[in-house]
């Protein structure tokens, strides 16, 4: 037997240095580029500055909570195009998250979102729910076609077309603030309510992405086919929901703080298996890592377009515009083989 081809020109020590590199400067970019110019040398030189209000009060949590997110969304993308051996699966376009976004509306609707400190726990609770009802779903739908054929994106446009319809509908029957505030919410926001919120999420991320890195090895023999693996000992369907659950597990938490956005799941993990190769086992790590860079850089564009528009666009807006033509490119592929 051959040995499994390694990445090229990296071994593990200077992937793991790659990473951390990545993060730094990603996370140097997010505090240091913004609406406004400020100094970290002035920030951490005089306790009473603005420069240190902003860059640890707002720029800091801003940009951990966009690391947070992005590996949480980078990281469910990789496992879900592996367990459906699908390129174009993602939370998003599975409708996945439009799932999780009813779930948690719904929450706030009822104002569970604001039950003392349970609302951290809660919100992220409903959006699971959401999240896990909108999987079943569409493989529900798409079981002729094993979940894996166009079949299973149509299904994803649809739900999320449902979702969308029914938030809609909620917005108008809440009064004008409440209707405002979750317009706010779901077009993709990486502002933190709250320390405790920050940190609840963080659990939520860590616990999905472990059972994830858990299945990795399995998730690896699914490329031979359901037999095969199931061959060499994987119970695939147990495999199947398992990655189902941590990965609505991710989604929702992500929705319930930050909102609607999308594509990070798709752009991320397609770049570093082009250049990483398919193994499960590090492409989950590095996509996580470097979804986190991805949402920390969109973050600090955005906030950089207000010296020019005045106004802030949504996160998920520039996901969108950098996810879109992505998913397109990837779907005309595949249409064309």
């Amino acid at each position: 037997m051959t040995e499994p081809a390694r990445p090229r020109g990296m071994g593990a020590l200077s992937l793991a240095a790659w990473v951390v590199a990545a993060l730094l400067l990603s996370l140097t970019v997010g505090l240091v580029w913004g609406t406004e110019d400020t100094s970290v040398a002035r920030a951490f030189s005089d306790a009473t500055s603005l420069d240190r209000l902003i860059l640890l009060h707002v720029r800091l949590p801003r940009a951990l909570l966009a690391i947070v997110a992005g590996a949480a969304l980078s990281g469910s993308g990789v496992a879900l195009q592996s367990v459906l051996r699908n390129p174009l699966a993602e939370p998003y376009i599975l409708g996945v998250s439009g799932g999780a976004a009813l779930g948690a509306t719904l929450a706030l609707l009822f104002g569970l979102g604001t039950v003392a400190w349970l609302g951290a726990m809660l919100l992220p609770v409903c959006a699971l729910a959401g999240g896990l009802l909108a999987t079943f779903l569409v493989l529900g739908i798409t079981r002729r076609g094993h979940g894996r054929g166009a079949e299973l994106l149509l299904a994803g446009v649809v739900l999320n077309a449902i979702a969308s319809g029914a938030i809609t509908f909620i917005k108008t029957v809440i009064s004008a603030a409440k209707a405002q505030e979750l317009l706010f919410w779901l077009t993709g926001f990486l502002d933190v309510p709250s320390t405790p919120s920050l940190v609840a999420l963080a659990v939520y991320v860590a616990l999905g992405l472990g059972l994830l890195a858990y299945d990795a090895p399995r998730l690896n023999l699914l490329a031979l086919g359901d037999e095969s693996a199931a061959a060499l000992g994987v119970d695939v369907q147990r495999l199947t929901v398992r990655v189902l659950v941590a990965c609505s597990l991710l989604t929702g938490a992500v929705v319930s703080m930050t909102g609607l956005i999308g594509f990070v799941g798709l752009v991320v993990p397609h770049a570093l298996r082009r250049v990483m190769g398919p193994d499960v086992r590090r492409l989950l790590p590095l996509s996580a890592a470097f979804g986190g860079v991805l949402l920390v850089l969109c973050d600090a564009a955005s906030r950089s377009m207000f010296r020019v528009f005045h106004t802030e666009p949504p996160v998920g807006a520039i996901t969108a515009l950098v996810g879109g033509p992505v998913f397109l490119a990837l779907l005309y592929r595949r249409r064309s083989r």
